[in-house]
C-alpha cells in the first residue's frame, strides 16, 4: 500500500518553518510541524490546520521524541538577537541538545535529517565573501556565543553521527532571510525597520551603518531547503551556504524602507552590539553546481511583499486594541 512521504519539521511555526510546511504540503507531504510555541506562532500556521496531511504537535525538542518519520528538517531554534539572548542557556540546549534528540531520532528510525545552521558559524569574517571551506572567525564566550557556537556545535555533531553511525546528514547555513510572518519584534534588522518606517517612528541603525549584509527572500530559501533534502546525489551533507549574494549596507536598507513605504521616519545612530559582524555575503557556487539553486526575488520585490504583510499586521494589531 502507498503512504506518503512523512516529514517532522521542528520550528514549524515559526518564520521559516511556517513556510517550509506549506511548501511541503504542497509537494504532497505529510507534515508533522512541531513547535514550543517560544518564538514560533499558531497564526503562522492557522491557515493550514484543516489540511488532512497537517499535524500540529507541541514539544520542546531539548527532551526526546519518539515518532515514525522519513525527513526531518531541524529548524527549533530562536534565531533573533533580542530572542536568543533571553535565555542565552536554553538556547545553547536547543542547538545542542535538541540536535542530539533530533539526530537519534533519524537514527532510530533511519530518517534523512537536515540542519538549519547560519551564516554565524562564521563570525565575523576575515574571509569574503563567505565560503564553505572557512572556519570562521568567533568569540566562544560573548554575548552571541550561545547562538554561534550552539549552531556550531551542532553542525558538528550532524557529521560526527555521519561518520559513525553512517546517516544521511544534510546542513544549511542560512543567511540573512526576510519575509512574511517574520516576527514583528524580533530585533532583526529588515522587521525592525519595516514596523518603524510604517510608524514614522525613528528607524535605528547601529554603528554608522557601513556593515553589510546579504538579504535573501524566504521563498528563495525554502526552494534551497527542499533541493537539498531532496538533491539528486544523497551522498552531499553539505554544508552549503543558503543565501542572496547581493550585498547591502544597513544604510541602504534603511533608505529603500524608508522610499517603499513613504515614511516621515529619520535615521537615528546606536552604538555596535558586541561581535556584530562588519561584512556578511555568502558563496553560493556550491549551491549552484550541486543544487542548481540560486535566489531570484530582488530585494525591491521582496520588500514590498514584506512591507504590505506587516502593514495589514499592524492595522489588525491597532483594530484589535480599539
Amino acid at each position: 500500500m502507498y503512504r506518503k512521504t512523512r516529514v517532522l519539521v521542528t520550528g514549524g511555526a515559526g518564520f521559516l518553518g511556517s513556510h517550509l510546511c506549506e511548501r511541503l504540503l504542497k509537494e504532497g507531504y505529510e507534515v508533522i510541524c512541531l513547535d514550543n510555541c517560544f518564538t514560533g506562532s499558531k497564526q503562522n500556521i492557522l491557515h493550514l490546520h484543516n489540511d488532512p496531511n497537517f499535524e500540529f504537535l507541541r514539544h520542546d525538542i531539548t527532551f526526546p521524541l519518539y515518532l515514525e518519520v522519513d525527513q526531518i528538517y531541524n529548524l527549533a531554534c530562536p534565531a533573533s538577537p533580542i530572542h536568543y539572548q533571553f535565555d542565552p542557556v536554553q538556547t545553547t540546549k536547543t542547538s545542542v541538545h535538541g540536535a542530539i534528540n533530533m539526530l537519534g531520532l533519524a537514527k532510530r528510525v533511519r530518517a534523512k535529517i537536515m540542519q538549519a545552521s547560519t551564516s554565524e558559524v562564521y563570525g565575523d569574517p576575515e574571509m569574503h565573501p563567505q565560503q564553505e571551506s572557512y572556519w570562521g572567525n568567533v568569540n566562544p564566550i560573548g554575548m552571541r556565543s550561545c547562538y554561534d557556537e550552539g549552531k556550531r556545535c551542532a553542525e558538528t555533531l550532524f557529521f560526527d553521527y555521519k561518520r559513525q553511525h553512517n546517516l544521511r546528514i544534510k546542513v544549511a547555513r542560512i543567511f540573512n532571510t526576510y519575509g512574511p510572518r517574520m516576527h514583528p519584534n524580533d530585533g532583526r534588522v529588515v522587521s525592525n525597520f519595516i514596523v518603524q518606517a510604517l510608524k514614522n517612528e525613528p528607524i535605528t541603525v547601529y554603528g554608522d551603518g557601513s556593515q553589510t549584509r546579504s538579504f535573501c527572500y524566504v521563498d528563495d530559501l525554502v526552494e534551497g531547503f527542499y533541493r537539498l533534502m531532496n538533491v539528486t546525489d544523497d551522498a552531499f551533507s553539505g554544508p552549503v551556504n543558503l543565501g542572496n549574494p547581493g550585498e547591502f549596507t544597513i544604510l541602504q536598507l534603511a533608505n529603500l524602507v524608508i522610499e517603499y513605504t513613504n515614511s516621515k521616519s529619520e535615521i537615528i545612530y546606536k552604538p555596535l552590539p558586541e561581535n556584530d559582524p562588519r561584512k556578511r555575503r555568502p558563496d553560493i557556487t556550491l549551491a549552484k553546481e550541486v543544487l542548481g539553486w540560486q535566489p531570484y526575488t530582488k530585494l525591491e520585490q521582496g520588500l514590498l511583499k514584506t512591507i504590505t504583510y506587516f502593514d495589514k499586521y499592524l492595522t489588525q494589531e491597532e483594530a484589535a486594541a480599539q
